[in-house]
């Protein structure tokens, strides 16, 4: 089980792949967006700000309205911001969820396959 200090750590490893990902921020760069997320196993919630394709901040805690809220367990979350799993199984499969329009569900999809190819 990841406590915050550990999910900050990925959190701000994925901020720097992703930002630095010059083909991610281009096709996304008309998406702003609020994110929760909550950590089925020990109830951690954070957030994550997307203005114009960027990760501008996360944090501990929820803040603000969401606009999308991804649910699984706190390994999971780390594992996916590290990049050591493609997160598109386990959604199939049920383990992570995502409340939010079908439009941002697709752009997660399509983030997901620019940062984890395989």
């Amino acid at each position: 089980m990841a406590g915050w200090d550990e999910l900050g750590e990925a959190l701000a490893d994925y901020q720097v792949t992703c930002n630095g990902n010059e083909r991610l921020r281009k096709m996304q760069k008309d998406w702003s967006k609020t994110l929760h997320f909550h950590c089925e196993d020990n109830a951690v919630d954070f957030t994550m700000v997307v203005y114009h394709g960027e990760i501008v901040s996360y944090s501990d805690g929820h803040d603000g309205v969401p606009d999308i809220v991804v649910m699984t367990d706190s390994e999971t979350f780390c594992d996916m911001f590290w990049g050591d799993l493609n997160p598109v199984a386990k959604y199939l499969r049920g383990e992570i969820k995502v409340r939010g329009s079908q439009e941002d569900v697709l752009r997660l999809d399509a983030i997901s396959s620019i940062i984890w190819p395989d």
